[in-house]
């Protein structure tokens, strides 16, 4: 009978007695006998031994079957009894026919523990390959429909309208379809018959058109979808009425069906590498080489070696068409859909009147300003919507295509400009928009100059994010009962008001203004609530998701964007709201307060400048507010509604209150991201450049019992400049009254923005029109005209009094922009390389028109010349140096976490990341920071400037302060 069992930690327990402690027993002079039979270890007492030794056992009358201890009790036997040393000479192998008294008896323990280790350990090691084939396979299938994802959006799509097509003929009814979808269903057939028709004379034709080599690359079908679908796409986000310039509009959809041509032409080359065999000697060995290639890429395919099928295939990649040609055949596709797309209104006529039936577009010419605010300046070539079109678009955006949302599986690893991002859709790790120079630049950089870079947005590309539920849903609540709060736009237009039937010139006068104001208000609605429709929809459709990435590329400066354009972190509250990290970790003490005071950062309104224990103290005054929030947060006191940041706010009431209500707060599971802002971000550069100390404490770079607020004292000095011009007389000085006006209504909210923008090269005009929508906000003044002088003068007295206070960060940006303006003269775009190796080319150039003759008109496309823009190169160099340094920084904090095991995500100047890992990685682009800047970064420039244009001359550095960096280390609000 084998014995399976091990010691009892008491052996008194077990009917054994214990003569002494626990200690190294002597040589034992008994028998142990190995029966070669039942495999099993007897004891056979010697009847001669009388020698005592501590530990003695009573033999139970039947065998008893101990059972086996925890391990961690084994561990502390084994290490023990591993005392026990039994000589081989004691062991004596007994035969069935041998007969004494025997005794049943437990193992030696180090015996049992190991043979129980060794089946944890195998069981063990089976659960991991389990665990891994599982993982395996999920990733295998997420992977599979993240390439149809990518390939066959558009297929998919037509598949549905073909089988709606199907059921309408059959049941001669129309099915009860959404209205965009109703329309689409409606222009589908025509304008897929229009463009099959166009491909069949293109091949038949002499004389082909510009766009003939393009027009038949793709099914009609495809491309009709692609065509609708691009076109209402700019319609709902453009805001000039349902018109969409022609020449947007063409180069939109003939980059869309160029990129589509790509995917497509790459799947039919890999189906069909295999051409029939002629039979003719000298093509045999060419048909041999395609046998070869077809059967080694499907065996690439099936293993989803996709990277080595594209090397495969990289000989017979397309050239890209370039502008004209995407161009040329969008204008005639878009002038097939003017011809074949009709509405109609609803059937409320009489019986007897003719169906009113009228194109659903138009072409046509209008007078558009070339920006807001400005004058008209010259006629431009639309695409007019009937307004039909419009009516109900965006209370069913939701249905429109989004064929590109985020990844199921984590994005390709960066390894050069084009090489990274998503598995099949072109993806580039610069946004270049068309600047030569620049994609030179990068294509031209060496792949270990950018290791750090591409690391950085790998890094930012494998955070997993999944859609909270529980926001979303009170998301749709709300947006179901018609918007309006939380952020959303309000999903009624505003009243137009009727003609006054007044004959006076100044009623009829305000009438135009107020019927133009409306339009305007409407306008901007009808494009918000087609916006919030599409964000939600790419929510609802991740929200049944395990997890989802981003992959992420740069603009020219270095920052790092999301690539998907709806629904990001990037974007707006709504969409921070319902993202959260789909991987959790318990809060820990310390996560509990930064949950704490992360709710208080987004309640805002004043809350976010206490100290810490200020937050602190503000939540825990709150506490049943947020339980309410939580628990009922669309029919209760709903007090998370008056926060800044309304949803995220609310996401954060719901995570505090299941940790406040769980009876171990600290081992709560959050998902939830925990943000850390930089106090005027770009003032602290600017700080750190300089090493001025007054500049430095102003923005948080030293140790404080508060932050600083710089934001209120630039509002504290424009107030006392206003209330000194209005005790002035109006008669001398025209601002007198202005100031009398607006004394009263200057605040932190009212500066922030121009502040903020101040150092990121923000215009004279751009103050304005900052400072005059928030006066808007306000209410206060009512006159158009007075409202726009108002901001004007504002604007001119806030940068007056930022210069006041700011005088060193002043004195970089005028040194940056001198070197920009000795560059530019010489009719060289400025150009410098990152801390972190990337190489940044400023891509402002004078523009020429390049006429191109379409099929619809005549048109005039923008293209960089030879001749650099002076006077953009020179403004915009010191923002952009900033940026890049911003950018370095996050990149350089995203490495770090990473190799600390941190989850992270960046959105420039915030940094978030798990609440109990924030007092880790506040460390961390503290110390970064501190890093950066201890580089000699304006000398690095001045010495690349000196190295590339040895014959000119810059200007000096300009003086620098005492600042010490290493003071950052110690601020707690310098992010906070």
């Amino acid at each position: 009978m084998a014995s399976t069992a091990s010691f009892s930690p008491s052996p008194q327990a077990q009917g054994y007695t214990c003569s002494s402690r626990w200690s190294k027993p002597p040589k034992l002079n008994h028998k142990f006998l190995f029966s070669s039979t039942s495999n099993s270890l007897f004891f056979k007492p010697s009847h001669s031994s009388s020698t005592h030794f501590p530990l003695s056992l009573k033999p139970p009358p039947e065998p008893v079957h101990i059972p086996p201890l925890r391990d961690s009790i084994q561990d502390n036997i084994v290490e023990n009894s591993m005392n026990f040393q039994i000589p081989m000479s004691e062991f004596h192998l007994i035969t069935p026919q041998e007969s004494g008294p025997r005794i049943f008896i437990q193992d030696p323990p180090w015996i049992a523990s190991l043979f129980l280790k060794g089946i944890y350990k195998r069981a063990n090691q089976e659960l991991k390959l389990e665990s891994k084939e599982i993982e395996r396979r999920n990733y295998n299938l997420l992977r599979r429909r993240q390439i149809k994802a990518e390939t066959e959006a558009w297929e998919r799509m037509v598949d549905e309208y073909k089988d709606l097509e199907k059921v309408m003929r059959e049941k001669k009814l129309a099915p009860n379809l959404p209205y965009v979808k109703a329309l689409f269903l409606g222009w589908f057939e025509p304008l897929r018959e229009a463009i099959a028709r166009e491909q069949k004379t293109q091949q038949t034709k002499k004389h082909k058109a510009a766009f003939a080599p393009h027009i038949d690359l793709l099914p009609a079908d495809k491309m009709a979808l692609i065509v609708m679908h691009k076109m209402m796409g700019l319609v709902m986000v453009g805001n000039q009425d349902g018109c969409v310039q022609v020449v947007q509009a063409a180069v939109h959809i003939g980059m869309a069906i160029e990129q589509e041509v790509r995917i497509h032409s790459f799947l039919e080359k890999t189906k069909n590498l295999q051409k029939k065999k002629t039979g003719v000697a000298d093509e045999d060995g060419l048909s041999k080489e395609k046998e070869i290639l077809r059967k080694r890429v499907n065996g690439l395919i099936r293993r989803k070696r996709l990277n080595e099928v594209q090397k495969l295939l990289i000989k017979e990649e397309m050239k890209p068409w370039g502008r004209d040609k995407q161009a040329k055949l969008g204008s005639r596709l878009i002038e097939l859909l003017t011809e074949t797309a009709y509405v109609q209104p609803p059937l409320s006529q009489l019986a007897d009147s003719p169906p009113d039936v009228r194109p659903a577009f138009r072409h046509r010419f209008k007078a558009v300003a070339k920006s807001p605010g400005q004058k008209i300046v010259k006629n431009y070539g639309v695409i007019e919507c009937d307004p039909l079109v419009l009516t109900g678009l965006d209370k069913t955006a939701k249905h429109m295509l989004i064929p590109y949302v985020p990844m199921l599986v984590p994005p390709k690893r960066w390894k050069g400009y084009d090489k990274g991002g998503h598995l099949f859709l072109p993806s580039y790790v610069m946004r270049t928009h068309g600047s030569r120079k620049q994609v030179d630049a990068m294509r031209n950089i060496s792949r270990n100059q950018m290791q750090k870079v591409f690391e950085a947005l790998d890094m930012l590309g494998s955070t997993k994010w999944r859609v909270n539920k529980k926001v979303l849903s009170v998301v749709e609540s709300i947006w179901a009962r018609g918007g309006n709060i939380a952020g959303l736009v309000n999903r009624e237009d505003v009243p137009v008001p009727d003609k006054s039937p007044s004959e006076d010139l100044k009623e009829i006068q305000e009438w135009k203004w107020s019927v133009r104001k409306a339009k305007k208000i409407n306008q901007e609605r009808h494009s918000l609530r087609c916006d919030t429709e599409l964000k939600l929809s790419v929510a609802r459709k991740m929200k049944d998701e395990e997890g989802f990435y981003y992959p992420h590329n740069l603009d020219f400066r270095g920052r790092a964007y999301p690539m998907h354009p709806h629904l990001n972190h990037l974007s707006s509250d709504l969409c921070r709201g319902v993202l959260e990290f789909a991987e959790g970790r318990p809060l820990g003490k310390s996560g509990l307060r930064w949950l704490k005071i992360h709710l208080a950062n987004l309640y805002a309104g004043g809350v976010e400048k206490l100290s810490y224990e200020g937050r602190l103290a503000f939540v825990d005054n709150h506490i049943d507010d947020i339980f309410d929030s939580a628990t009922n947060p669309v029919n209760g006191n709903r007090w998370w509604l008056t926060a800044e940041d309304p949803l995220q706010c609310l996401a954060a009431c719901i995570n505090l209150s299941e940790a406040l209500n769980s009876p171990s707060p600290h081992t709560v599971i959050s998902h939830l991201p925990i943000h850390q802002d930089g106090s005027c971000n770009g003032l602290q550069h600017y700080a750190a450049l300089g090493r001025d100390s007054l500049e430095a404490a102003a923005v948080n770079l030293v140790d404080g019992d508060k932050p600083a607020d710089v934001y209120s004292e630039i509002a504290a000095r424009v107030h006392e400049i206003m209330k000194r011009d209005s005790n002035k007389d109006p008669t001398t000085s025209p601002n007198a009254l202005l100031a009398r006006i607006l004394v009263n209504q200057i605040d932190r909210k009212l500066v922030k923005q121009t502040v903020m923008t101040s150092v990121y090269g923000v215009t004279y005009v751009g103050a304005r029109e900052q400072i005059k929508r928030r006066l808007e906000e306000k209410g206060l003044i009512t006159d158009d005209r007075l409202l726009f002088t108002a901001a004007c003068y504002a604007a001119k007295v806030t940068l007056a009094a930022l210069g006041e206070i700011f005088q060193a960060a002043r004195g970089i940006m005028s040194w940056l922009g001198d070197c920009a303006k000795v560059i530019a003269s010489e009719n060289q775009p400025v150009r410098w390389t990152t801390p972190l190796g990337l190489p940044v080319v400023q891509p402002y150039c004078k523009s020429e028109r390049h006429l191109i003759r379409t099929s619809l008109q005549v048109l005039a496309l923008q293209r960089e010349s030879s001749s650099v823009d002076i006077r953009k190169q020179r403004t915009a160099f010191p923002p952009n140096f900033v940026h890049s340094l911003d950018g370095s920084h996050m990149m350089m904090t995203a490495l770090a976490c990473r190799d600390a095991g941190l989850r992270f995500a960046g959105v420039h100047d915030s940094f978030w990341t798990h609440p109990c890992d924030v007092d880790q990685m506040n460390e961390i682009l503290r110390e970064k920071f501190v890093e950066l800047y201890s580089m000699p970064i304006l000398e690095s420039l001045l010495e690349s400037f000196q190295a590339s244009y040895p014959a000119l001359t810059f200007p000096p550095l300009p003086e620098r302060g005492d600042f010490d960096l290493l003071q950052v280390l110690e601020s707690p609000y310098f992010f906070n």
